[in-house]
């Protein structure tokens, strides 16, 4: 890969008749790019989960991936309402999300924590009232 690889999505928030297009396009470059099956499979579910993220929690944003040679980095940013205890937004089982993305079944609680265990890095900067960027590098 000669030059670094970069797809951008703007996320809709509580659209979930389009939630998850952008993690399988990402998906999909991945594999066209010839990434192992394994890698093309974390990288789904980090995006898929910032994704999904972005629809339940934020009221939308955006997610962007750059596939270099060595690594996929996924930010998701928003300007939502912020998550003011990160370490317990991580815990598993924990969620603030509203009864509709419940009842759809999404909102269990598993998102952050999906991301944590498939990716190398996470970074979570949030600060409430004003929003939240997740980092996130898979490295290959």
């Amino acid at each position: 890969m000669a030059a670094p690889v970069c797809m951008e999505y703007r996320i809709e928030g509580n659209n979930f008749m389009v939630a998850g297009t952008a993690s399988n396009n990402i998906k999909n470059t991945l594999k066209m790019l010839g990434i192992q099956s394994d890698v093309c499979r974390r990288a789904a579910v980090i995006a898929y989960e910032a994704e999904i993220n972005l629809v339940i929690h934020a009221n939308g944003g955006m997610l962007k991936a750059v596939i270099s040679e060595d690594r996929l980095e996924i930010t998701a940013e928003d300007e939502g309402p912020g998550i003011p205890d990160i370490e317990q937004a991580m815990t598993e089982g924990y969620t603030t999300a509203s009864n509709q993305a419940r009842e759809m079944g999404f909102g269990a609680g598993m998102g952050l924590s999906n991301i944590r265990k498939n990716t190398d890095v996470l970074e979570i900067t949030s600060t409430v009232g004003q929003g939240t960027k997740l980092k996130m590098i898979h490295l290959f």
